[in-house]
């Protein structure tokens, strides 16, 4: 009996895996539109999970406008204390033209953040996540890493 506890809790974390893969590989689906407007700003892309399902996504605005969290956050009107946000970069961490989105994600009751790759613009470069951190939300780094740095590398440090 205790073997096929241990295949069957073996084959869920695969699963969760495997959707969480699904649900980074959206967000870098997602990120995608927000060129060629965003720029010089990343194209980064959220989504929001509850309950292994998507429930709204959101990419970087035009320059000035919302980040990819904030657009995201502000599709989705239900609770966010059982919501998973997957993340392309690091949520900034300083006030520019808009809030810091890692601030606004813990302000907001986000309880789990999934980030592809750290932000090496020197403004942030960890400290996103460590206001996640600080923030009580857990964090995750590095899930689709190299295929989100393979399409976000080209437009970093141009903002």
């Amino acid at each position: 009996m205790l073997a096929l506890e241990s295949i069957t809790q073996i084959l869920n974390n695969e699963y969760q895996i495997q959707m969480s893969q699904q649900f980074m590989l959206r967000a870098l689906e997602v990120s995608r539109k927000a060129l060629p407007a965003c720029q010089p700003n990343p194209p980064v892309g959220c989504v929001l999970v509850k309950d292994g399902e998507i429930v709204s996504e959101g990419h970087t605005q035009a320059i000035g406008g919302n980040h990819a969290e904030v657009e995201a956050l502000k599709a989705y009107t239900g609770n966010l204390s059982d919501v998973t946000a997957y993340v392309t970069l690091e949520p900034c961490s300083f006030v520019g033209r808009t809030p810091a989105c890692a601030k606004t994600l813990v302000t907001c009751g986000i309880k789990k953040v999934v980030v592809a790759m750290l932000d090496p613009d020197p403004r942030n470069a960890g400290r996103g996540i460590d206001i996640l951190k600080e923030g009580g939300v857990e964090v995750e780094i590095g899930l689709c890493g190299e295929e989100v740095s393979a399409f976000l590398t080209p437009y970093l440090g141009k903002s």
